[in-house]
């Protein structure tokens, strides 16, 4: 049998069609001229879009100055700690200025990635390299992307710091370098770990020699990002420029004093209207993690009107709400800072239909998360959404200092996920919620990760 033999190729006759009926087209060299000049986007581009984002909201929380996590994926984690600084600059008082340190959730989430690899590589010795669960894992050992769970395992664990206690380094703001080196030293390890459990040792052999794998990720790790404080001082000055100073508190003691979440509380909803996830139920990922036998990554899915509605719970009680989306679809995210639909008509340019509903995009990998940002206002008419104020982590020369606009009809298409208290919920939602959940395979896209940069 031929390998390659598919079905019918392309004819010259078909060819000479084509161009035929390229060239009937009458406004074919307009377009054609109009493309190669300035490209398909600037080519249909809607000025349109730009009247309806004006940056004014019913609901507008002041939440202090943008992040930026420069040439890095740790969006979801500088979305976490930003809303996590909001609820600080309200209580405390602390600047809008004031970050949490991300560089800190940084380090242990690289160490502990780490060893969900090996425990995983461990558990799969058995199957060959080509299966896919093996090949998913080898694929991409560890990188910066993440999701709310996951962000709350660190912090459960290790709890977080200010900035000053634990600064930005090379590495941190621009982890490829670093990313590149570790991930080709877990794949040296895979080899080691599946011999060994292959050739029948101990479990006492394989963990010794998994510690010896993970003190020299320690030893990468704290080259690359300095060594995270197990003690430290903390002092600032307020809006009110009133002194204050805390010494010689603990990472968790610093989260549990100024923080004081409980983060069992905050529970992620997820909208995917695929037909093998029901509304109402919860969802697991399998080898979907960072901490072993930490937080579980579990979601409740809900239809698009009550993942609205949450959302505006919590902003309408003056906090800002975690999510994330696919911030690259049909948006002028990099400038001008809006998700809109109407940003760009690339099917009108060539007349072409692309339209696909939601959850046909996500059964035909055209569409999932990618990025993670907080929700920060919303324009409600009627008591109906009409646009959201969004905060990202991309500096403040995105946007309007660094805020954008997403008009509702974009998040009814491309945010997949919010993370909000469980008390904004309704009771037969909390009731959902606290169901056992139905374990997901490692590639579904409820899986992926937040990590654009």
């Amino acid at each position: 049998m031929e390998l390659n033999t598919l079905g019918t190729e392309i004819s010259q006759n078909l060819i000479d069609r084509f161009k035929k009926e390229y060239t009937d087209r009458k406004e074919s060299k307009v377009i054609e001229r109009t493309v190669t000049k300035n490209g398909i986007l600037n080519s249909s581009r809607d000025l349109a879009a730009d009247v309806e984002s004006t940056p004014v909201f019913s609901i507008d929380l002041d939440t202090g100055d943008v992040a930026n996590q420069m040439q890095s994926g740790r969006c979801w984690m500088f979305a976490a700690l930003n809303t996590m600084r909001h609820d600080m600059k309200n209580q405390f008082k602390v600047p809008g200025s004031f970050e949490l340190s991300q560089s800190y959730t940084f380090f242990w989430d690289k160490f502990e990635k780490s060893n969900w690899f090996y425990e995983n590589i461990i558990k799969t010795a058995a199957l060959d390299t080509d299966d896919r669960k093996v090949a998913f894992l080898l694929n991409e050992p560890q990188g910066d992307g993440g999701q709310w769970d996951m962000l709350c395992a660190i912090i459960e664990k290790y709890g977080v710091v200010p900035q000053s206690a634990f600064p930005e380094t090379y590495n941190s703001s621009k982890s490829r370098e670093f990313d590149t080196l570790l991930n080709e030293k877990l794949r040296k390890d895979a080899i080691t770990l599946r011999e060994l459990v292959n050739s029948d040792a101990s479990d006492e052999q394989i963990q010794e020699r998994k510690q010896k794998m993970l003190s020299e990720v320690y030893r990468m790790a704290s080259y690359s990002f300095g060594q995270p404080p197990v003690k430290f001082d903390w002092e600032y000055r307020d809006d009110s420029k009133a002194y204050h100073r805390e010494e010689g508190i603990t990472p968790k003691e610093f989260f549990d004093k100024y923080i004081g979440w409980d983060l069992d509380e905050y529970i992620s909803i997820i909208n995917a209207p695929t037909a093998d996830k029901p509304y109402d139920q919860t969802y697991t990922v399998e080898m979907l993690g960072n901490v072993v036998n930490g937080r579980q990554v579990k979601h409740l899915n809900l239809n698009m009107h009550d993942f609205k509605q949450a959302a505006i719970n919590q902003l309408k009680s003056g906090e800002s709400v975690w999510f994330g989306c696919d911030v690259g679809q049909h948006s002028e995210a990099r400038e001008k800072g809006l998700l809109d639909l109407r940003v760009f008509a690339e099917d009108e340019l060539f007349d072409i239909d692309i339209s696909m509903s939601k959850a046909e995009r996500l059964d035909y990998k055209e569409s999932l998360m990618t990025h993670a940002m907080v929700l920060t206002g919303v324009d409600l008419v009627d008591g109906k959404p009409k646009k959201w104020k969004v905060e990202n982590s991309w500096g403040k020369k995105v946007g309007e200092k660094g805020y954008m606009v997403m008009s509702d009809e974009w998040m009814d298409e491309y945010c997949y996920q919010v993370v909000v208290q469980k008390k904004f919920l309704t009771d037969a939602q909390r009731s959902a919620q606290s169901q056992e959940p139905t374990v997901l395979k490692p590639w579904d896209p409820m899986g992926s990760l937040a990590y654009t940069d």
